[in-house]
């Protein structure tokens, strides 16, 4: 899993779990004190609070549960999976188009990351150069042909090469 995720999911877990066991309670105990809890909306919203903030926890720590068990060694080397860079031929649009799959904490549609759990992530998971997929998106289907293909053990090994070359030109 990117460090950069899980510092942001422990992060927010870390947030939830001091307003749970710090804030609402002194909030829940506060709206009591005001009385007929019946008709006091303060104690509702606390209430209301603590249920969100311990069902997110909940999902929070399941996603973190998940992303613990990637293992980079399983994505293949020659089809694109997490971490691929993808250049398609969208025929839809006439247009060729780069897409990075990613986690969906890191989807950002806008700068072409897209989730692998996307429509799109899902048509491009698996494919090779050459490869055609049709997806189909909330705007319709989309016809893909996958131009070129960098995986992320490619990025890996290539990054590996860029600093033996500067340390050897230093």
């Amino acid at each position: 899993m990117p460090e950069h995720i899980k510092e942001q999911l422990l992060k927010e877990i870390k947030q939830l779990e001091y307003e749970l066991a710090h804030e609402l309670p002194a909030e829940i105990k506060k709206a009591r004190a005001l009385g007929d809890l019946s008709e006091n909306a303060e104690y509702h919203m606390a209430k209301q609070r603590q249920e969100f903030v311990n069902a997110r926890l909940g999902q929070l720590k399941k996603r973190m549960a998940a992303l613990s068990l990637v293992n980079l060694a399983n994505i293949p080397r020659d089809k694109a999976g997490l971490g691929s860079t993808v250049v398609v031929f969208d025929s839809t649009k006439n247009e060729e188009i780069v897409y990075r799959l990613v986690m969906s904490e890191e989807s950002d549609v806008a700068k072409g990351l897209i989730s692998t759990t996307s429509p799109i992530g899902r048509g491009l998971v698996g494919k090779q150069v050459g490869d055609v997929t049709t997806v189909v998106t909330p705007n319709g289907k989309r016809e893909l042909e996958v131009l070129k293909l960098t995986t992320i053990h490619d990025e890996a090994g290539g990054h590996e090469g860029d600093e033996e070359e500067a340390a050897a030109g230093a």
